[in-house]
């Protein structure tokens, strides 16, 4: 009988591409998004165009506040499994507007995690972010790190969730996995997002904000891995019992925003115009994951070098180009 998974921010970035992914793996896709405006809604909405026809798949368009919204998808619907990705991201708006990511972040899960106790749906994976490890100074990021000095809004409410996991695991038997994302990219890539960002602004000739000295470094993870992980955690949850995990999810090697620039330059034949600028504030100095669980535990094994991701989006980004100017 096919399995019915619930996934929230189903038509952005990584719920778009996930989407994808399990209903090519007979599974039942419910989606539920708000569209909202944190970028623009119509990109979201294009995202999921292909899928509107297909009989597996349904758009639910709410809020994971509005929890009379989540009991009407959950009275109407058999879920075997709850994916959640819906969430305010950025760790700079964070800093602008805590109380908003409190909310959709924090209260936003806990809904989600209560209305699956009261409908008895068990399994849950839900996303959360290497912003978690803030400035930890052991490298690479174990999940065994203590992770109680987050430098932002954003990474405190991805803690949050993850403690909330635990809860509902221990009173109500509900199995949990939590996934640490570290730094997706690729096709369909955020627009606010520094690659898909500096692409943009590099292949127009536009000035480019390059915040430091180009030393931070990042663990880029492109978005078939990151797919790849999220959909063993399922199968993981479908096959075991009694699970409360916290996995990182990445390609467990790092890349210099300087290093980061001068691939997308390679790839455009372009040169960037930077405008230098101080660090912000929550930015951390390094993402760096140890992956050894992901692969233990969930047959976990990140395929994509950074320069071949890079050339796969490029090549998606200017396809989208041709797209519009058609």
């Amino acid at each position: 009988m096919m399995k019915t998974i619930l996934v929230t921010g189903g038509a952005g970035f990584i719920g778009s591409h996930l989407c994808d992914y399990l209903l090519d793996h007979d599974y039942k896709v419910i989606n539920i998004d708000n569209f909202n405006d944190f970028y623009d809604p119509e990109i979201k909405r294009e995202n999921i165009g292909g899928h509107l026809d297909n009989a597996n798949y349904v758009l639910m368009e709410g809020d994971i506040r509005d929890l009379g919204f989540l009991e009407s998808i959950y009275s109407n619907h058999s879920i075997d499994a709850v994916i959640h990705l819906a969430a305010m991201a950025g760790v700079r708006p964070s800093i602008v507007n805590p109380l908003l990511y409190e909310e959709v972040n924090v209260r936003g899960t806990i809904n989600l995690l209560e209305t699956s106790r009261k409908y008895k749906v068990s399994k849950f994976v839900c996303a959360s972010s290497s912003s978690v490890y803030g400035n930890n100074e052991t490298t690479p990021f174990s999940e065994t790190d203590v992770v109680d000095f987050s430098i932002s809004p954003y990474a405190a409410t991805k803690k949050s969730c993850e403690v909330l996991g635990h809860v509902y695991h221990h009173l109500y038997d509900m199995d949990v996995i939590m996934l640490r994302f570290f730094t997706v990219y690729g096709p369909r890539q955020r627009p606010d997002l520094a690659i898909h960002k500096f692409t943009d602004l590099i292949s127009r000739g536009k000035e480019l904000p390059f915040y430091g000295d180009g030393s931070t470094r990042r663990d880029y993870t492109y978005i078939d891995d990151i797919i790849d992980g999220v959909y063993k955690s399922l199968k993981y949850l479908e096959n075991h019992e009694d699970v409360y995990e916290i996995v990182n999810l990445g390609e467990s090697q790092t890349i210099s925003l300087a290093e980061m620039v001068k691939t997308i330059e390679n790839e455009l034949g372009s040169q960037a115009n930077l405008k230098r600028l101080p660090m912000q504030p929550g930015d951390v100095e390094k993402t760096y994951a140890n992956i050894t669980k992901a692969k233990e535990l969930l047959g976990y094994n990140p395929q994509t070098k950074f320069e071949t991701g890079i050339g796969k989006f490029v090549e998606w980004y200017r396809n989208e180009k041709v797209k519009i100017s058609n």
